[in-house]
């Protein structure tokens, strides 16, 4: 009698000691069940209207919560870090908002599968070119270098031949160096041209040679520089935006919102950083053209753009550092994921979160 005490005894203080080492599992909410969802974030995902709560975040949850049969109740915060420190005391059962999915947040968090893959972009005027700017790709470092080059390549045609027909009577390339070559790429740059005039002519085997050569190479290069020119100046005379790509930012003055990720990605590009405080002041400034572009969130720039309805700008189509939005909650809800992602798939299956981030943010046009 007294083993089966002191057995009794070791199985509950066991019990109760596994229990301890082991977190508590949410399990599957049922229809009593009220969960905790904190909402945070910036406009589109989260928008507080008088106490109304709506946006992509806020719309997807509801959708996926009435498809699971839940009972929820909302609860505001400031920012996702404040939101997300009040789900690890246990304030919250679900954090919902534009939380990005990072590796440092999945040892924390458990979250649902992304809903939404946001990235970087650039926002920035779209308008017709002035005349300076139809002609400047043609004063670069490039033209310049090309320009160096065909010179050199004339005065290696001019001095090969005046060598092969400076000692031939009756010509002119004589023995003076200077006058000879000088004649000898007067002949390479009329025949490059194609219009030879005829006052020049080599009159030896090895100047013929070297001027049929010449002629051949300079048809060649004579084609390919007007398709160039023709190509340079159709380009130019299209409607584009001032910044569309990150190489483009280098020198140019860029609108980012402090400590955003736009400003490290900006800063690494060798751009003139102008620090704001909103979205709306880096547009303002860049509609009174004290900025070339503004560097942030894609969807933000378009639901943005949407608004303003300003066919002037545009949002370019480039997109950089993708990351993943989802929802997050407690390590220990295995069973709430579970049910989550189930649900998620079945809307984007559908194609209802679709159609959600389209009402918000328009047709893409890319």
């Amino acid at each position: 009698m007294k083993s089966l005490f002191v057995l009794g005894v070791v199985g509950i203080i066991g019990a109760f000691s596994a229990g301890a080492a082991s977190p508590k599992t949410m399990g599957q909410p049922n229809r009593q069940t009220t969960l905790r969802v904190g909402v945070a974030g910036s406009e589109p995902f989260v928008i507080n209207r008088a106490g109304t709560l709506e946006g992509i975040s806020v719309e997807i949850w509801q959708a996926v919560a009435e498809e699971a049969g839940w009972h929820y109740k909302f609860q505001s915060y400031e920012d996702v870090p404040i939101a997300l420190k009040a789900l690890s005391s246990g304030s919250l059962d679900v954090v919902v908002g534009p939380v990005s999915i990072t590796a440092e947040r999945a040892t924390l968090y458990r979250f649902s599968q992304p809903y939404y893959e946001s990235s970087l972009s650039i926002l920035s005027r779209s308008e017709d070119l002035s005349p300076w700017q139809r002609v400047k790709p043609f004063f670069n470092s490039s033209f310049y270098y090309a320009i160096g080059f065909l010179f050199f390549v004339l005065t290696i045609v001019g001095a090969l031949v005046w060598l092969a027909e400076r000692r031939t009577p009756g010509t002119q390339f004589n023995d003076r160096a200077l006058q000879g070559i000088g004649n000898g790429i007067w002949l390479a740059v009329v025949t490059m041209s194609t219009v030879g005039y005829g006052d020049i002519a080599p009159k030896t085997r090895l100047g013929r040679t070297v001027t049929g050569i010449w002629i051949i190479l300079s048809v060649i290069t004579a084609s390919s520089l007007v398709a160039g020119i023709a190509s340079t100046l159709t380009l130019s005379g299209l409607r584009t935006t001032v910044v569309s790509t990150a190489a483009q930012l280098d020198g140019r003055t860029v609108a980012v919102l402090a400590d955003s990720p736009g400003e490290d990605f900006a800063r690494r590009h060798e751009a003139r950083l102008r620090e704001v405080e909103t979205l709306q002041q880096a547009y303002d400034l860049l509609n009174r053209r004290e900025v070339d572009s503004v560097v942030f969130d894609r969807p933000q720039l378009l639901y943005y753009l949407q608004r303003q309805r300003n066919a002037a700008m545009a949002v370019s189509g480039a997109q950089y550092m993708p990351q993943n939005y989802g929802f997050a909650m407690p390590n220990t809800s295995v069973d709430l994921a579970h049910t989550m992602n189930i649900h998620l798939l079945g809307l984007e299956e559908s194609g209802r979160v679709a159609r959600i981030v389209r009402n918000w943010l328009g047709e893409s046009k890319e």
